[in-house]
């Protein structure tokens, strides 16, 4: 760990949103958490994080969402995480300023708290210069949420476990309609009902290629949230009239359709009566470009 500059100017960082392109669970561990096998991908609805060096080790945080004003988030959890790493180690390091701009709906299902937890990590490891590889992020991340691993793992992945197995996929390029109906999902209530089904029959990632990804895919908890919240049940009835692959991502509460070329989505966007996102799938993570440059 060698010396740095406190002077650096305040750098950006873009903090992605992910869909579920696939979605089921396999089993139960005895510790509660759900067995699950998915493929995430990142699409650009981004998140921005500025970070700016402080004059002492203070860590500042705003955000333009006044609710997450606060320190009870993840980007405060990471910054608390690698400090203590500093202070353990006996690594150098400075206060810091941070500000999220957060574009990324929040109860979605599109891992916005997790990104930017994920990018956190990464962005802190760089500036202090505390030369924690991948592996060593991913161990740390997980300990804050199931979705932080991919984040910093950065690429569209078959993911198992509870979140922390990752193996590389590539799908062919898509247009996603995301559309946000006006509700907040409690992830808790959705993996605890009486109805979801927790023993699908697991897949390997040779299955991956009959299941026709990104335009074709599954979630199994679909059935159960959209039986809870109508709102969701609209939205996925309303975006399969336009486009029949249309499903769920994670517990929602956003549902999306794939598509092959932006002009025809972004007309049936203009028609959509909920919020909604035309988005590009990312085959790798900004930040891992910016970390590589």
């Amino acid at each position: 760990m060698g010396k740095f500059n406190i002077k650096q100017k305040t750098s950006t960082w873009l903090s992605p949103a992910k869909l579920n392109l696939y979605l089921q669970i396999i089993g139960q561990r005895d510790d509660g958490y759900h067995l699950l096998q998915s493929v995430f991908q990142m699409v650009d609805l981004f998140d921005e994080i500025r970070i700016t060096p402080g004059k002492n080790k203070e860590i500042r945080f705003s955000c333009n969402l006044a609710e997450l004003n606060n320190h009870d988030n993840l980007i405060i959890k990471a910054c608390e995480l690698l400090t203590h790493y500093a202070e353990t180690n006996n690594a150098p390091y400075f206060g810091l300023n941070i500000e999220l701009n957060k574009k990324i709906p929040m109860g979605a299902g599109l891992g916005g708290g997790s990104s930017n937890c994920a990018t956190t990590l990464m962005a802190i490891n760089q500036l202090w210069q505390l030369n924690l590889d991948s592996e060593e992020l991913i161990k740390m991340g997980v300990t804050l949420g199931a979705d932080v691993p991919f984040f910093i793992f950065g690429k569209t992945a078959f993911v198992e476990g509870v979140g922390e197995k990752l193996t590389p996929f590539s799908l062919p390029s898509a247009w996603f309609l995301i559309i946000k109906p006006d509700c907040h999902i409690s992830t808790g209530k959705i993996f605890s009902h009486p109805l979801l089904t927790r023993n699908n029959k697991a897949i390997t990632i040779r299955d991956l290629d009959t299941l026709g990804l990104p335009f074709q895919g599954v979630n199994s908890l679909e059935t159960v949230v959209v039986s809870e919240y109508d709102e969701v049940n609209q939205a996925l009835d309303w975006l399969k009239k336009h486009q029949s692959n249309a499903r769920l991502t994670g517990t929602g509460a956003c549902v999306f359709a794939v598509f092959d070329n932006e002009r025809e989505i972004r007309k049936i966007a203009a028609q959509c009566p909920w919020q909604s996102f035309v988005a590009r799938g990312l085959e790798n993570s900004p930040i891992q470009n910016k970390l590589t440059s």
